[in-house]
């Protein structure tokens, strides 16, 4: 392939449509249970970081930095949310904005998960979701994804808006919406009249 056809494919914006469905309600429970129990307390209880997550921790200010010498300018911004309607509010998180259109996610895989998705040019299934949900919340026009790992190419892919994505999140987000205030409402029927007990501090918590 001539090199510049071969830039301008890896470029190029991902615009495959999947087949899309909504997770199963049996399968999504605990996950619904969760952010119900997490909206009655008003605690959000701490997931533990694993190695792999760590690396992605540490691994981030380098990959945007790395980008913003290579390709473009990044402005840090905090959590965005985006009102759907209807009382209903969804929210993500940026690595990062890209002038008025574009925006980044950074993803730091092992050596040998950035070497496939570099020689197979194509972005994990898996990460599709959460790229397309940051175009929904910020109504922006692409985002670069980027796989980084130290001593390998910085590798990165751009992503547009893909309607049947934007369509399904909306619609699983309304669904999720509907089934939280609906296991929220059985839980606060079903302890009417129990007494609440004090939350005790996770260790995290304490001042000693």
């Amino acid at each position: 392939m001539h090199p510049g056809r071969a830039k301008a494919a890896r470029d190029g914006a991902a615009t495959a449509a999947p087949v899309l469905s909504v997770t199963p309600a049996a399968e999504a429970r605990p996950w619904l249970a969760t952010l119900a129990a997490e909206r009655i307390t008003g605690h959000v209880e701490q997931t533990p970081t694993t190695k792999d997550m760590w690396r992605g921790i540490d691994s981030e200010p380098y990959a945007r930095d790395a980008y913003s010498e290579h390709r473009a300018p990044v402005v840090e911004v905090g959590f965005v949310t985006r009102d759907l309607g209807g009382g209903l509010t969804i929210g993500y998180s940026p690595d990062g904005l890209v002038g008025n259109d574009g925006l980044i996610e950074i993803k730091a895989p092992r050596a040998k998960g950035h070497l496939l998705t570099a020689v197979e040019d194509t972005i994990p299934t898996q990460y599709m979701a959460q790229l397309q949900t940051g175009l929904l919340v910020t109504g922006r026009q692409w985002i670069d994804y980027i796989s980084f790992a130290g001593g390998m190419a910085l590798w990165c892919k751009r992503v547009t808006p893909i309607p049947q994505w934007q369509e399904a999140l909306t619609f699983a987000a309304r669904t999720a919406e509907g089934a939280i205030n609906e296991l929220t409402e059985r839980y606060r029927a079903a302890v009417n009249g129990l007494p609440v007990m004090e939350r005790i501090p996770d260790a995290d918590e304490i001042e000693f």
